[in-house]
């Protein structure tokens, strides 16, 4: 598989155009996870920066949505993160393996987050493929929400950490998708929260390598 991009983009400009809190603290999550496709996430950890284009979301509606973590207004000490003003990350263990990276957003207190499935790798991919071991570089690199989160260097250290910071954020670089591009369907792995699994809060880039496997994919 071919490189569109490789090591080329101008990190100085990304960080520029980082997306502020505004961004995250509107009201309707389900505007949110749809306008995060085509952004740039971008991690910096020692001087090692990753990036790659947000190709796969999916939304969780607080309290009222039953494949949610704060379904019902619970609160833990590892959910209390998803009762922050939006603008902040909130990483969970999965399985006990897989790290999953979400974008907090709303305001305080209103624990909606916007889960990221899968990006496009575009700068830092040697280094990508290192935290991964892969020796040869194909679509399962980013995709899924467990592989971006290796790749990017992602774990639950990261739980909390302000998207507005140098370590992990998301560029606005204006990419336009037309509206029949994007494509939105149920959530995956989520059959747990019954009616609320058939919602309709996955949004994707239709036809893209590295969006996650589905029988609903088109």
């Amino acid at each position: 598989m071919k490189l569109n991009y490789g090591n080329k983009m101008d990190l100085s400009k990304l960080y520029l155009q980082r997306l502020c809190a505004s961004f995250y603290q509107r009201k309707n999550v389900l505007v949110i996870a749809r306008e995060l496709l085509g952004k740039i996430l971008v991690t910096n950890f020692d001087g090692r920066v990753t990036a790659g284009m947000i190709v796969e979301t999916e939304a969780y509606n607080g309290i009222t949505d039953k494949a949610s973590h704060a379904y019902n207004g619970r609160k833990t000490r590892r959910t209390e993160i998803m009762y922050k003003a939006g603008g902040v990350a909130y990483v969970y263990l999965c399985y006990g393996i897989h790290h999953l990276f979400n974008v907090v957003t709303n305001a305080e207190d209103v624990p909606h987050a916007v889960l990221i499935r899968a990006i496009e790798p575009l700068y830092g991919v040697n280094e990508m493929m290192a935290k991964c071991e892969k020796k040869q570089f194909d679509s399962t690199l980013t995709k899924g929400p467990g592989n971006l989160s290796k790749a990017l260097g992602i774990s639950t250290e990261c739980s909390g950490f302000d998207l507005c910071g140098d370590n992990i954020f998301i560029a606005d670089i204006k990419k336009q998708f037309k509206k029949s591009d994007i494509i939105t369907t149920a959530r995956i792995g989520v059959k747990y929260a019954a009616e609320d699994a058939l919602l309709p809060y996955r949004f994707f880039i239709k036809n893209n390598l590295f969006v996650s496997q589905s029988k609903k994919n088109i």
